[in-house]
């Protein structure tokens, strides 16, 4: 057998919208751990959002952080356990808004851990509202007419930001609306957990993501919208790659 279900990963069915980018998100994370060589020393901070439940759906420990707070709830675990691979992974209300104070924080501070950074231009699971990420024009429940610049500001790039830190080692971004994305994701994802591994400190790795229930699009349309209207705003590419 040439290809099978990480290791890493349980039978629990996901819970996700149907065309949500989350679950391709989940295997390769596992795929990529078990590459590494951390199958049996995993650790995982899961967030609040559409991903609060991403404990059940891998075969390793699992910490659930207040809202915000995973590089922090992070830091603490890499320095009580330095030896094991400790990724945070959340969604860009989660970690641009309520904790853009912990992971500027940890970054700076060259934290030895790796945060996947999912990016789907809007709050999933509360019901769609405006998120830092989210574009000018875009529609959502609380800019019902588009973000607007003038009054609603200019959409955060996280990975241009962080980059300019001297802490992170590695800072990157990617997609996963296609094969050769969800490819250069994995590869993406494997350097962070490389660096992680040699001790060289904090990575990042953001990846534009899908919500085709609360962008009302339908799955296929969610993906050609990262390809056609998201990349634009947010080039893919390595950022910092010290």
């Amino acid at each position: 057998m040439n290809y099978a279900k990480p290791k890493l990963l349980t039978d629990t069915p996901f819970h996700y919208c149907p065309g949500c980018t989350h679950g391709i998100i989940h295997r390769i994370i596992a795929e990529a751990a078990e590459e590494v060589g951390h199958s049996d020393d995993c650790i995982g901070i899961a967030p609040v959002g559409c991903a609060v439940f991403a404990y059940n759906y891998f075969n390793c420990d699992f910490l659930q952080a207040a809202h915000g707070r995973a590089p922090a709830v992070a830091t603490g675990v890499k320095r009580a356990a330095p030896n094991s691979l400790v990724f945070v992974y959340q969604g860009d209300g989660d970690l641009a808004s309520i904790g853009m104070a912990e992971t500027v924080h940890a970054a700076t501070r060259g934290e030895n851990i790796t945060v996947i950074f999912i990016n789907n231009g809007i709050y999933g699971m509360t019901g769609g509202q405006m998120a830092p990420t989210t574009l000018a024009g875009q529609k959502t429940t609380t800019c019902v007419n588009g973000r607007d610049y003038k009054t609603q500001g200019n959409p955060i790039k996280i990975c241009e930001l962080l980059s300019t830190l001297d802490g992170p080692t590695y800072i990157a971004r990617t997609s996963v609306h296609d094969v050769k994305n969800i490819r250069k994701t994995k590869e993406a994802i494997l350097t962070g957990f490389t660096r992680q591994k040699e001790k060289r400190g904090f990575s990042l790795i953001e990846i534009l993501s899908t919500c085709p229930t609360n962008a009302h699009l339908s799955p296929q349309a969610a993906l050609d919208y990262i390809k056609d209207v998201a990349m634009a705003h947010y080039p893919l590419g390595v950022f910092k790659d010290n």
